[in-house]
């Protein structure tokens, strides 16, 4: 019997909230759904159901000293994944590479006829995008 019904908030320390915001809000598109006035930022990824949506939520580290680590086997959080409309894929994967965010390739190791890539945020947080491939077009480089 499963008693989750799905993944309500995903939330992630940042250094720096404008970077954050701007990889999160401008570049994926998620919507800022909290008050502008708490300094934490819950942001909408999907819909969800039952008036709870799937959200990412940025939240300042209190210690702005502390050096977050870029080397992936030192992170607390492997990676994240965004499930992205197939229409909007290589939209999505050139808008990253517009603007300078390096874009690295994959191969999902359990799903079939999806295509995935992932960029890191400000913070070194790998986030993956994944799409459907009702094409079965085979996994390229853009």
């Amino acid at each position: 019997m499963t008693r989750v019904a799905g993944l309500a908030e995903i939330v992630l320390w940042v250094r720096d909230m404008d970077a954050a915001l701007h990889f999160y809000r401008d570049l994926f598109g998620l919507e800022v759904i909290s008050p502008a006035e708490i300094p934490n930022k819950f942001l909408r990824a999907g819909a969800g159901d039952s008036g709870v949506p799937e959200m990412i939520v940025l939240v300042p580290h209190p210690d702005q000293s502390v050096e977050f680590p870029r080397e992936k086997t030192k992170r607390v959080l492997h990676h994240l994944a965004f499930r992205v409309n197939a229409s909007e894929y290589d939209q999505l994967h050139r808008s990253f590479s517009a603007v300078g965010i390096q874009v690295r390739s994959g191969i999902h190791p359990v799903l079939e006829n999806v295509r995935t890539f992932y960029v890191d945020d400000p913070d070194g947080n790998e986030c993956e995008c994944i799409a459907s491939d009702l094409d079965n077009r085979p996994l390229q480089n853009l």
